[in-house]
């Protein structure tokens, strides 16, 4: 009742009455009144009204104002952390230099406000939403604090007077039980309800849940009554059970609890199964449990597996999993016990609303909190993830889960905390497993039969979607902490548990090879492979390793690899594995081989610990080395194209294998796995196995022909050198047995600069990171500048003349290139094998041009690091008798020129001989104990010392060769030579001697034996399994044609014997190496050479080391001859000519024919362009050949005829036409507007050329006569039409049927041909027209040039003549049809506001101005082009390939239609004087715009037009000569109003006086005096001296400023005219300097007069003043015009400056920081892509359907206004600048570059970026020039979407 009557109440009023009352210490009345009053008003049914809420307002401020309570309670904020929460895609900072934590973030604000200079910071977009870290210590240094948090503020903040959040503890517990009520009672289970709709009951709440938010960001005291609430169990316990009379509440509580049921990992069903299980006491103990129960379900499943067949491996697995685990309640259900537990349970239960994130996060800079919340998170842990899996936006989910995580684990103190507390790591591994768990498959490696392994389904949406990242980030992040990773590290059997989790990746994604045919369907799975071995194992692996870093953790990694051994053996007996791989089967995946390789790794070098004493013995080493030995081999394999049935993505897995993100976590520890068995096991064993992995063992012969049962012939050749190549990255590489972490980093750096010249950032990210990516630190990131700048100079980013943008580079040092370029890293290392030839190409070129060898080099032989003692081992390798044979019989092989040998295997045999010289093994006594059961060919070699064995001379060898062999054949020619009886015995008889010391060389019977005795004395049960069958029975395919056959072959040679043959082979000289050689050798000259130079070094290594080698070396270069080859009898010895020899040879003879072509391109260009010659008057004249008075011929580019362009089959130029608003852009002043980047900025567009020209043009159509003003003037400065051409011609008919070819051409074009664009045929310029030749000659010639000695009043008469002549419609011909169309095409090319200017649109006179004015643009545009003046000279590239006469016939062709009604050609107005017209006006009718007010140069371009073609020379002067008149006396006019009315009266006097001198029209100061008198007549010309005037007079007038300012008034108008008559008579334009260009104008265009004065140009027909004053009155009459107005048009400037793009800051950031933010001027939002138009400064929304009209989006509205369809626009988060040309845009690049000259697309890096100014000029120089259309090349069309 009593609510009812408070409620009535006003809410003020109210407020302060119940807030005084609770103030009484006797407050339960007022407690009872405020409980009913929420009862009423917070009534759960009765939705979330925005009335509630006011009244929750009004409470809270308890009677002040809500706003001022808020001031208040922030004045008592004590909180020294920023805490600033933003959501995905807000931009953020990160300091490397300053951050603790590698997650630490800081807001835009703190950045800007604490000191990073010279701090290792970039800029990034949030993906996930983070939070600020500024004043947090735990996180990051107190020095990168800004300047807000650095104070400790707490200390001096007043205590909080206790009554002013008094209201807020009373109130706050009852709005937020409301906010989980409407939680409890909206959430449906997803199984119930179809239409769940989450979103909902979201919105509904969302005024709420803002309020919460607003009253976090109060400050410090608000969070700690939040705080207490939340965390409060008693409030909590009243008010979520509900009353008992409360019905809702019980209702809603029943929700809850049922809500809460479904929150265990194991459901309710489960638990029945393992209760036995969850009964064990929860401790440590109860872990061995799982482990047991692991181990136990791999050997039960293998007992119970005949039982119950198949079925569900994984199921019976999980159930056991999930009902041991440590700690039963990370498995049951969920109890909360205050409001934070449950409003985050409803969080995970709505999967993260962002709202309620945010609100959670704002309450972090509260310590009490933090840890309460970190508690709640963890203990809802597995929650999460069970929600995760569930839900269909996993991906916002994840991000959101992350978004929380990351603030509350990236402290280390708190991590630490919650681990011990909440044990966080039994948490985390058990959920990854119970994760990992759902999408177990029965692995299929091996003995598919027999395998009892499961690894991971990678096709499952959890793997494939990522699923798992927010918890794997987790744990990397908690791992990261050195006290969290010791304690996982010191738990054994988390250990266990975790290596269990590892083993289910290990050999998942298996590839079978297909033999038969192409894979239907090309799975993609192996991203998910691939990104789950580096996230889910590498880096927890990376992250245990820096632990491991100190001889104080040794028995940690002791611990690590003892249970990685454990596993892998757990896994080989699961998988039944023996000994030999299984057929035709790869998988990429071994984390648990590579944990282990890692941690020996770094145990052995970091820790000092003995190798030996972490090795496993000999048989599993064994089994250990076969799957990444597997690897390798496959590697091999894909590359020979032995995989392709399998389809792309096979290649795929074999690059990102060794790409650089993932190379230190896959191939690295491979190889190093690999080095340490080889180091162990028996040498000969490995060599054997490797060439057997590799298949090539039946090429290993020495007999010309064999059988290879495994491999085609055309795939040996690729697997031998595989084979070889990896044997010497085995024994090469040094990365994990020796090397110093910056000598690694020096190599990475290398050999990835030698392939490719790289930008700054792409070679951070092709150096593999020491891990942990998050981190973003390279191994000593300090010494990477300093590394980079040791073997790399910068090359500074260069213009290349095709316009193309070059970033800057890094490219290897000389001394490099000379000392350190390594090929066997680069092979390593590279992801295409393109990129090895690109590293040994430009090896090549450095050797040429520093002239140290100029053929064909060969990779050079680079020195190794020292090995690490514990590797000794590895050397044996290079010395053992299996690969001696190897290498001997490939260099027989290569000598005999057998088949699929190479110039790549001879290379790599010599590496090997070369490293086996480099590493002698030391220990020699044990290599004598005889031991003939092990080394069944001993007689091939007597030791294993490869320097002994080099000399050692092999005679006979016996092969098995099929019967067909020539050798085969020689032996039956020797029977039958022996049958005859003239042979001696003795021959026979040492033939049988032979036979028995000849060896059969099978290497793979040898290690098949030896493998069967260590199998069968270690253990007996294996050798019962089922065996693959051996091997060794391939040598004989059943059914193979011919039957092989033992031979004898008689060698006689030794390696070094077999070298020197080698030796004269690729030199092609007999005795190539004399005896004196030897003595002169200097290894160190041998460093860089081809083949023969590397077997010199060779030969030099060995004779110097040993002394016996030299003796025979000297014996054979004493008797050396010539091998015999085989004959040559099968085809397929062709093929012996190196396949790269053909290739080089092909690649010459390309190499010759592009040369070839280029010149003759040249020559070409230089006919058809006339590029560099400076003929100057040759324009457009092709046959500048013939006579002058012939026709002109062209060329057509598409036909190739020649001849003139005639009426019935015109020739055309090729012409792009586009519309410009370059001109109308030009400012007065010559320095480019500011870009604005603060609000007090602005650009005012009122001062440009078009706005001026516009007003001018509106005031004449305010007071004169319409058609009179469309000739006064011109327009095109805003949306001119520009015709530029590439200068090729084509015959018009031509054109039609190639755009006709075009039309039907499928191809995708960058370009429409329906709108009649096409690429000249030619040159492949972009264009859009033809602009037809005219027939006849090509300039006015002879007769038309001849100086005329006619008087000036004859000349004006005949001009005056020629206009009255009638425009004759031309005959109706093609030419005509064509010239009607070009017409309409330049109608066509511009908007049509461009176009109608006239008060009737459509009319003849509007037409007739747009005509002209297309002549005018063009001419500006050139000036514009030559630099505003013609100071130049002809010389220009613009004149080359100008169109202008065509244009201009065209153009006069079509404005003779219009002749000029003679009463009022201006023509008359201009030579005579008339008197009597001013009486003809009608009143009503207007009068014609006064000739001092009219446009000079439009008037001239008019009267050329209109007057019949061609124009003889002289009448062209005339014209010139009277305008000149005109304008000089409108340059005085102007000038007269811009003296002080005292200067004026002083000059009017000096004029008068001189009026009667002779010569008195020749000077101006009679003729300023003329004017002065004559204006002063009009009423107020001169009185409204506004205060501009007085602003330009405060200086004084001297003779010589008045004669500058008049020449720089008539200075437009000479240069138009002259580059008029350049292009109608091919006048030269002669250069000059700029103070002489007035008077060499002047006399070019023939106006009498000496240098000396302006005035003296002038030529008068009839008296001077007579025609001033004339025009003159022609003004005094306009009595209806605002003197105002008058004026303004009497003063017109016509000087513009060059047209410039805005001027733009220096650093980026200041535009971004602006412009990223701010709000859109046409829709207020901010724009998702706001872009920047560089023309005129607008801010626009690129893409936004906010400011969409008619289906146009703002972009591209913008281009057609601004820019007449042409658009420059920089897109703020891009960084980048797009153009738009009319219907098609590009990207042009960005004029923005970082300290390494890098663009920074998308701002993905985030560091600083620096204006570049060339850049900057080449994109301004394109715009004035209009060529973006032919430099940039990629364009596509924006359908009006941007």
């Amino acid at each position: 009742m009593m609510a009812a009557s408070l409620l009535r109440r006003d809410k003020k009023s109210t407020a302060a009455h119940l807030k005084a009352d609770l103030k009484r210490t006797d407050n339960s009345s007022g407690l009872r009144q405020l409980q009913e009053l929420l009862d009423s008003v917070l009534h759960p049914e009765r939705g979330s009204e925005p009335e509630a809420l006011e009244w929750c307002k009004w409470l809270l401020a308890g009677g002040d104002g809500f706003d001022e309570f808020c001031r208040t309670v922030r004045s008592y904020d004590n909180a020294t952390l920023c805490g600033l929460v933003w959501t995905a895609n807000f931009v953020a900072y990160r300091c490397r230099t300053c951050g603790i934590s590698p997650c630490m973030s800081l807001c835009a604000e703190c950045f800007n406000n604490g000191d990073h200079t010279g701090h290792d910071f970039n800029m990034f977009r949030s993906q996930a939403g983070g939070a600020c870290d500024c004043g947090d210590g735990n996180v990051m240094r107190e020095s990168g604090f800004c300047s807000r948090h650095r104070l400790k503020t707490g200390e001096n903040v007043p205590l909080v007077p206790r009554d002013l959040l008094l209201m807020s503890e009373m109130v706050l517990p009852r709005f937020i039980i409301t906010i989980i009520q409407y939680l409890r009672d909206g959430y449906t289970e997803p199984e119930s309800a179809a239409d769940r709709d989450l979103q909902k009951v979201l919105q509904q709440l969302d005024l709420h849940i803002s309020f919460l938010e607003e009253l976090t960001k109060m400050g410090g005291a608000m969070r700690t009554v939040l705080t207490k609430i939340l965390t409060n169990q008693q409030t909590f316990k009243e008010l979520s059970m509900g009353q008992e009379e409360n019905v809702y509440a019980k209702r809603s509580y029943e929700k809850y609890l049922s809500a809460l049921k479904s929150s265990g990992l194991v459901s309710v069903e489960e638990k029945g199964a393992g209760a036995g299980a969850t009964d064990t006491p929860a401790g440590a103990g109860a872990l061995s449990l799982l482990g047991a129960t692991a181990a136990a379900s791999l050997e039960d499943s293998s007992k119970e597996e005949d039982q119950d067949g198949l079925q569900g491996v994984g199921q019976r697995k999980r159930v056991k999993l999930s009902s041991s685990t440590k700690d039963p309640s990370i498995m049951d259900t969920l109890k909360h016990k205050c409001f934070l537990e449950e409003l985050l349970f409803w969080t995970i239960k709505y999967e993260f609303p962002q709202k309620m994130v945010t609100f959670l996060l704002n309450m972090l800079p509260d310590q009490d909190y933090k840890i309460t919340f970190t508690k709640t998170f963890v203990q809802h842990y597995a929650f999460i993830m069970k929600t995760l899996m569930k839900s269909h936006e996993s991906d916002t989910m994840s991000n959101r889960i992350v978004h929380i995580s990351v603030q509350l684990f990236s402290n280390e103190e708190l991590a630490r905390h919650v681990t011990e507390e909440c044990q966080l790591l039994d948490i985390m591994v058990t959920v990854l497993l119970y994760m990992m768990e759902s999408c177990l498959i029965k692995s299929e490696l091996q003995d598919e039969e027999n395998n009892h392994h499961v690894v991971v389904n990678c096709g499952e949406a959890l793997l494939k979607n990522n699923t798992y990242w927010p918890l794997v980030s987790d744990f990397i992040n908690i791992l990261s902490h050195q006290s969290v990773a010791k304690r996982f590290l010191e738990d054994q059997s988390l250990l266990r548990l975790w290596m269990s989790f590892v083993s289910f990746f290990q050999g998942m994604n298996l590839n079978k090879r297909e033999l038969n045919e192409h894979v239907e369907f090309e799975s993609q799975t192996y991203y998910a492979a691939f990104a789950a071995e580096l996230e889910a194992c590498a880096q927890p692996m990376w992250g245990l390793l820096t632990h491991c870093k100190v001889k104080e953790t040794h028995e940690y990694t002791k611990t690590v690899v003892r249970y990685c051994l454990e596993t892998l053996q757990m896994w080989f007996d699961t998988i039944g594995f023996v000994d030999e791989p299984a057929l035709n089967q790869l998988t990429f995946h071994l984390p648990l081989h590579r944990y282990y390789a890692m941690f020996l790794s770094k145990g052995v070098k970091c820790q000092g610990l003995d190798l030996d004493s972490l090795l496993p013995d000999q048989e599993m080493l064994m089994k250990i080395m076969v799957h990444p030995l597997q690897i390798q081999a496959s590697l091999s394999e894909i590359h020979s194209n032995m995989w392709v049935r399998n389809g792309l993505q096979i290649k795929g897995q074999a690059m990102t294998y060794v790409q650089s993100h993932f190379c230190n976590s896959m191939i690295d520890p491979d190889i190093y796995l690999l080095q340490v068995c080889a180091s162990r096991l028996d040498p000969d064993y490995f060599i054997s196995s490797v060439f057997e992995r590799f298949k090539v063992v039946d090429l290993l012969t020495m007999a010309s022909q064999h059988q290879n049962a495994v491999l085609d012939s055309e795939q040996e050749r690729p697997m031998l050198e595989g084979a070889l190549t990896f044997l010497v990255i085995l024994s090469s590489l040094r990365v994990h047995l020796g090397m110093s972490d910056d000598e690694i980093l020096r190599a990475e750096m290398v050999s990835q600069l030698c392939m490719n010249d790289r930008t700054h950032s792409s070679l951070l990210d092709l150096i593999p990171e020491n891990p942990n990516p998050k981190s973003g630190v390279v191994p000593g990131s300090c010494s990477f500048e300093e590394m980079l700048s040791a073997v790399a100079d910068f090359k500074a980013p260069v213009f290349e003349p095709g316009g193309s943008m070059q970033q800057g580079m890094y490219t290897p040092k000389a001394e490099v290139w000379e000392k350190e370029f390594d090929p066997i890293m680069v092979i390593l290392r590279t992801v295409y094998r393109r990129d090895v030839q690109s590293a040994m190409d430009r090896y090549t070129a450095f050797l040429k041009q520093s002239g140290v060898h100029t053929g064909n080099p060969w990779p050079p032989y680079k020195e190794r690091t020292a090995l690490h003692p514990c590797y000794k081992g590895l050397v044996r390798l290079l010395h053992c008798k299996t690969l001696h044979i190897v290498i001997f019989t490939l260099l027989y092989k290569i000598w005999m020129d057998h088949q699929n040998m190479s110039e790549h295997v001879l290379c790599m045999v010599l590496y090997l001989i070369e490293l086996g010289l480099d590493n002698q093994v030391q220990d020699d006594k044990v290599e004598e104990e005889p031991c003939i059961e092990e080394h069944c060919h001993d007689s091939w070699f007597p030791g294993t010392s490869l320097l002994s064995n080099l000399h050692h001379v092999i005679n006979f060898v016996r092969v098995r060769v099929p019967e067909t062999a020539p050798e085969v054949e020689r032996k039956r020619e020797r029977e039958r030579e022996r049958e005859t009886p003239a042979s001696t015995s003795s021959e026979s008889s040492t033939f049988g001697q032979n036979l028995r010391e000849a060896q059969v060389f099978s290497l793979v019977a040898e290690r098949r034996r030896k493998f069967q005795e260590i199998i069968n004395r270690s253990n007996h049960e294996a050798s019962q399994a089922v065996r693959p069958k051996s091997s060794s029975s391939r040598l004989l395919p059943p059914g193979s044609p011919p039957q092989l056959v033992t031979e004898i072959l008689e060698i006689g040679e030794s390696m070094l014997s077999l070298l020197v043959k080698l030796h004269q082979k690729l030199s092609g000289k007999q005795n190539s190496l004399s005896l004196s050689w030897l003595a002169e050798v200097d290894p160190a000259h041998h460093a860089h050479g081809d083949g023969l130079t590397a077997i010199e070094r060779i030969l030099a290594k060995a004779a110097a080391r040993s002394r016996h080698s030299k003796r025979c070396l000297q014996e054979i270069c004493g008797k050396v001859c010539p091998p015999i080859p085989p004959k040559k009898n099968s085809p397929g010895d062709k093929k012996s000519m190196d396949k790269e020899e053909r290739r080089q040879r092909a690649r010459e003879r390309q190499q010759k024919l592009l040369a070839e072509f280029a010149s003759r391109q040249k020559s070409f260009m230089e006919t058809a362009m006339d590029v560099e010659s400076p003929e100057t008057d040759a324009v457009m004249e092709m046959g500048s050949a013939e006579p002058l008075d012939s026709e002109v011929l062209y060329d057509c580019v598409i036909c190739g005829q020649s001849g003139p362009s005639t009426e019935d089959r015109p020739t055309g130029l090729v012409v792009l036409l586009q519309a410009s608003s370059v001109l109308g852009h030009r400012c007065r002043s010559d320095t480019p507007k500011r870009l604005p980047t603060t609000d007090e900025e602005h650009i005012y567009p009122e001062d440009t050329c078009g706005a001026a020209h516009d007003v001018r043009l509106s005031l004449m159509q305010r007071y004169f006569k319409d058609s009179s003003c469309l000739q006064s003037v011109s327009i095109g400065w805003d949306g001119g039409v520009y015709v530029q051409t590439c200068g090729h011609t084509l015959h018009i008919d031509c054109h039609k049927s190639y755009m006709e070819s075009l039309r039907n051409d499928q191809v995708l074009q960058g370009f429409s041909v329906d709108k009649g664009e096409f690429t000249c045929p030619l040159c492949r310029q972009f264009a859009n027209s033809v602009l037809p030749c005219r027939p006849g000659r090509g300039m006015e010639t002879g007769a038309w040039h001849a100086p005329s000695n006619k008087s000036m009043s004859t000349l004006v008469r005949e001009v005056e003549d020629l206009q009255e002549q009638l425009g004759i419609f031309p005959a109706e011909s093609n030419l005509s049809k064509e010239m009607e169309s070009v017409i309409k095409d330049i109608k066509n090319t511009t908007q049509k506001k461009y176009m109608d200017y006239g008060k009737n649109p459509g009319s003849p006179d509007n037409d007739f101005l747009f005509m002209y004015s297309v002549a005018r643009t063009n001419l500006e545009l050139e000036l514009v082009h030559r630099g505003g003046n013609l100071c130049s000279g002809g010389a220009s590239a613009a004149a080359k390939r100008s169109c202008l006469n065509q244009l201009f016939h065209v153009l006069a062709m079509h404005m003779r239609l219009y002749s000029i009604d003679s009463a009022y050609n201006p023509w008359t107005r201009l030579t005579q004087s008339t008197h009597s017209r001013d009486t003809e006006y009608c009143d009503d009718e207007r009068p014609e715009v006064p000739m001092l007010f009219r446009d000079v140069p439009s008037l001239l371009i008019i009267f050329i037009l209109t007057m019949p073609q061609p124009l003889r020379k002289e009448h062209f002067t005339c014209v010139v000569k009277v305008l000149y008149s005109l304008q000089y006396t409108q340059a005085l006019a102007a000038l007269s109003v811009r003296f002080s009315p005292e200067e004026r009266l002083a000059w009017s006097n000096t004029g008068a006086a001189k009026k009667n001198t002779p010569n008195s029209d020749k000077s101006w100061e009679s003729l300023l005096g003329h004017v002065i008198s004559e204006l002063t007549k009009a009423k107020d010309v001169y009185d409204t001296s506004s205060e501009e005037t007085l602003v330009l007079s405060s200086s004084v007038w001297s003779p010589q400023s008045i004669e500058f300012s008049l020449q720089q008034f008539c200075l437009p108008f000479l240069r138009l005219s002259c580059l008029l008559q350049h292009h109608l008579y091919g006048d030269s334009l002669p250069g000059c300097l700029v103070e002489e260009e007035f008077s060499l104008l002047a006399g070019c265009l023939g106006l009498a007069g000496s240098a000396q004065s302006s005035a003296a140009c002038l030529e008068w027909n009839i008296s001077a003043l007579d025609l001033i004053s004339q025009w003159c009155s022609e003004v005094i009459a306009l009595s209806n015009t605002p003197t105002q107005q008058s004026v303004s048009l009497l003063v017109q400037d016509p000087q513009w400056a060059a047209p410039r793009l805005l001027h733009l800051p220096d650093n980026y950031n200041t535009i971004f920081q602006y412009y990223h933010r701010k709000s859109c001027t046409s829709c207020g939002k901010t724009p998702k892509d706001p872009a920047l138009c560089l023309v005129c400064g607008a801010f626009v929304c690129l893409k936004g359907h906010c400011c969409k009209q008619q289906g146009v989006c703002e972009c591209v509205l913008h281009s057609q206004h601004c820019g007449a369809a042409t658009g420059i626009f920089l897109l703020i988060n891009a960084s980048v600048i797009i153009i738009i040309r009319g219907h098609r845009f590009c990207l042009w690049g960005s004029v923005y570059l970082d300290a390494h000259g890098e663009e920074d697309r998308d701002l993905r890096r985030g560091k600083p970026l620096y204006l570049c100014e060339e850049r900057y000029r080449v994109l301004e120089q394109q715009w004035v020039s209009h060529t973006f259309d032919h430099i940039n090349k990629r364009w596509g069309p924006h359908y009006n979407g941007l």
